[in-house]
């Protein structure tokens, strides 16, 4: 086992860590400036020959948004899947990955320097967010937010989504962190969250079958005060936008981040609305945090209305997640706050007129030791010892709801909290303080009820869903930003040290006396989380994106 990692993220924003553990910009022009240097920049790396690594796709389950079914639960019932790889070596003086040294690595694709959000995977089709600094297109040169569209089998780029910076500085689009979103598949359209806090609805297949719908792309992929330029084969075919800062009112701080979760015909998505440079001040307190658009056209449908604005901490950051509340349709939001929300997916009219949410309950998941101290006094945020906000995905399972606080990395470790709470009352069942601060998502298997947890510290947690019973603690020796998953009876997580680890799915697991099954380092950052859809295992580090799958075997639910 490795020894416990000594970097700290000291001075780092949200999502912007890349200034200390990654070179700023990959993008050196040529003699034309216009070029990039190398040819090999962008360049999709594929085994040498086939039987490699498995060069069919198998039968199995699509990942089609964050947490694959918007549930929050990051589980999968494929079987069969890879717990043994080698990501390769770079080409000596280049970012390549030479595949004759992988081992069970499908492809692997460069992405540019910095990758925060989750990849998704639908109708033969790869999604992921990233910036553009390993240009596909030199055309689009600087710093830019991208989401790729790449070829399941194969891993080349189909096309490639270039949104330009929104040019309000650090505070509300961080430099070269690109789109943190999960890009969201529901048939032929695919729906993201830009870095310059819009709602995108684009085609799965860009502009192959023409340009749909909004015919503004030219423009849009440019900076302010440039020309348009032609659209080509290479470029998403924008079908609508929805800008939060001009309809919603709200002001990002350092980067917009929520993925959109599909309902029925409606969209739900967090406006990461916050706090501005100083830190003190909200410049919007009464813009919603929590929205809702109608799907076909991307207009607004409703959004809450439960003052979330005046009480931010920091920034709304978490995604929302779906489940049932007494037997109908909910949304889950984890506020900037502190505090869950359970809504109605049907609206009510407000004294004004505006359609906002109906609140079926609420709970303040901040305990009330982490508010004072023991004299009384207000301990103050982001104080190691103090509140948090909720930056995870609620993740519901089985009538209950589950949720961790956590605040900015930059505020570095500190004391959290985990609440399991009765979907149908919004009652505590039971919380868990050991855990640290953290930004990771749940993940619970249904068969067992096996709860995984991790935090910013390093730690993995495998506890009982039912009554929060501990079974044991990992040490990964590594800051994590990471969510675990949970399938083929395994769990995939990996760190800030760019190691991924496989731990087993079991109660009686030993972590000082036991090994993980499996452990590799990546050779950079972890911060995305692992997923698998039909028999791949999708890591993404800062710079690449490895599908892992074995030779001959298929995976299964």
């Amino acid at each position: 086992m490795k020894q416990k990692s000594l970097f700290v993220m000291g001075g780092v924003s949200l999502l912007a860590a890349t200034a200390i553990i990654v070179t700023q910009t990959n993008c050196k022009t040529g003699g034309d400036g216009d070029a990039p240097a190398s040819s090999d920049t962008g360049k999709i790396t594929t085994p040498p020959a086939p039987g490699t690594a498995a060069t069919a796709l198998v039968a199995g389950e699509n990942w089609p948004m964050w947490s694959r079914n918007g549930s929050g639960n990051l589980f999968s019932s494929e079987k069969g899947i890879a717990s043994n790889f080698d990501p390769g070596k770079f080409v000596r003086g280049t970012e390549e990955i030479d595949m004759a040294t992988t081992k069970n690595v499908r492809w692997a694709a460069k992405l540019g320097s910095q990758t925060y959000g989750n990849t998704t995977v639908s109708g033969g089709k790869v999604f992921v967010g990233t910036n553009n600094e390993t240009p596909r297109d030199k055309r689009h040169i600087g710093d830019r937010g991208n989401v790729y569209c790449l070829d399941e089998k194969t891993g080349e780029l189909l096309w490639q989504l270039v949104v330009p910076k929104l040019g309000a500085g650090k505070v509300s689009d961080w430099e070269y962190l690109g789109i943190c979103s999960s890009p969201s598949v529901e048939g032929n359209r695919v729906y993201i969250v830009s870095n310059r806090c819009e709602i995108l609805c684009l085609d799965t297949e860009g502009m192959k079958n023409g340009n749909q719908g909004f015919q503004g792309e030219g423009k849009f992929m440019v900076d302010k005060g440039k020309p348009p330029l032609e659209p080509t084969a290479l470029d998403a075919d924008i079908i609508w936008v929805f800008d939060m800062r001009k309809e919603a009112g709200s002001f990002p701080h350092n980067i917009a981040s929520s993925s959109v979760l599909i309902m029925g015909d409606l969209l739900f998505c967090t406006t990461s609305n916050g706090q501005d440079w100083s830190h003190l001040n909200i410049p919007n307190p009464n813009s919603p945090c929590l929205i809702a658009l109608n799907k076909k056209d991307g207009t607004l449908a409703g959004e809450e209305a439960e003052g979330i604005g005046h009480r931010i901490k920091h920034c709304n950051w978490s995604s929302p997640s779906k489940g049932k509340v007494n037997g109908k349709d909910a949304v889950f939001f984890g506020a900037g706050d502190g505090v869950l929300y359970a809504f109605d997916t049907t609206f009510k009219k407000d004294a004004d007129g505006y359609d906002v949410f109906k609140l079926l309950w609420k709970y303040d998941c901040v305990p009330d030791v982490h508010k004072k101290d023991a004299e009384g006094n207000d301990i103050k945020y982001p104080a190691a010892d103090g509140p948090s906000e909720i930056i995870a995905t609620p993740t519901y399972h089985d009538g209950h709801v589950y949720i961790a606080l956590g605040q900015d990395p930059e505020h570095g470790e500190g004391v959290g909290n985990l609440t399991c709470i009765n979907a149908d009352s919004g009652a505590k069942v039971w919380d868990y303080r050991k855990i640290q601060r953290t930004i990771s998502t749940c993940a619970i298997d249904p068969a067992t009820g096996l709860l995984v947890a991790a935090d910013y510290t390093g730690y993995v947690y495998c506890l009982d869903s039912k009554t929060g019973k501990e079974h044991w603690v990992y040490d990964t020796k590594a800051h994590m930003w990471s969510s675990p998953l949970i399938a083929d009876g395994k769990i995939f997580i990996g760190d800030e040290d760019g190691d991924l680890t496989i731990l087993p799915l079991k109660a009686d697991f030993h972590p000082k006396n036991d090994e993980p099954i499996f452990e590799t380092n990546m050779l950079v950052p972890i911060y995305s989380s692992p997923i698998v859809a039909n028999g791949t295992l999708y890591v993404g580090t800062q710079t690449h994106l490895y599908a892992v799958a074995l030779p001959a075997k298929s995976a299964s639910k």
